[in-house]
């Protein structure tokens, strides 16, 4: 699902995420705006970037975000883009880098929270353990984004 408000995306998720009501309803509180279907320039950038990358001909998008949440969960969602394709991160490792090396629990709720699924790249941060731990579009779509990237790699 793709949404946009202005000129940018502010939404790309998943239908069947479990998190999919409290992500809309803080796009439409924060916006103060109401969904409504349809296409703009920006969903149509989105859908092209979104098939390169799943052809394996894109590594990084540049479809424009805005990411509507508090202060935190920007912060965390935009250095979710500096984690470059192919690679992951643990919540712990993130939650330092962010100079907020006690609030690996808040990193991972802002993570659940990213309402921008793989352009913000929440797929690529793991469990201190490597292991593949929540995610909106469930965890086997995690594990075929990680291989994807693997693949697309090599």
């Amino acid at each position: 699902m793709l949404g946009s408000f202005g000129d940018k995306l502010c939404l790309c998720d998943w239908q069947v995420e479990r998190h999919r009501n409290h992500v809309d309803n803080r796009l439409k509180r924060i916006l103060n705006a109401e969904f409504e279907d349809g296409i703009s320039p920006v969903i149509e950038m989105a859908i092209r970037e979104l098939n390169e990358y799943f052809a394996g001909k894109r590594t990084e998008f540049d479809v424009p975000l805005l990411f509507v949440g508090t202060d935190f969960q920007k912060k965390v969602w935009k250095y979710l883009l500096c984690i470059p394709f192919g690679k992951t991160i643990s919540y712990g490792e993130m939650a330092a880098k962010i100079g907020m090396p006690k609030a690996v629990r808040a990193v991972a709720n802002a993570n659940g929270a990213n309402s921008m699924s793989i352009f913000a790249p929440c797929h690529r941060v793991i469990g201190s353990d490597h292991s593949l731990t929540g995610y909106g579009g469930g965890l086997e779509t995690k594990e075929y984004l990680l291989k994807h990237e693997q693949v697309s790699m090599n």
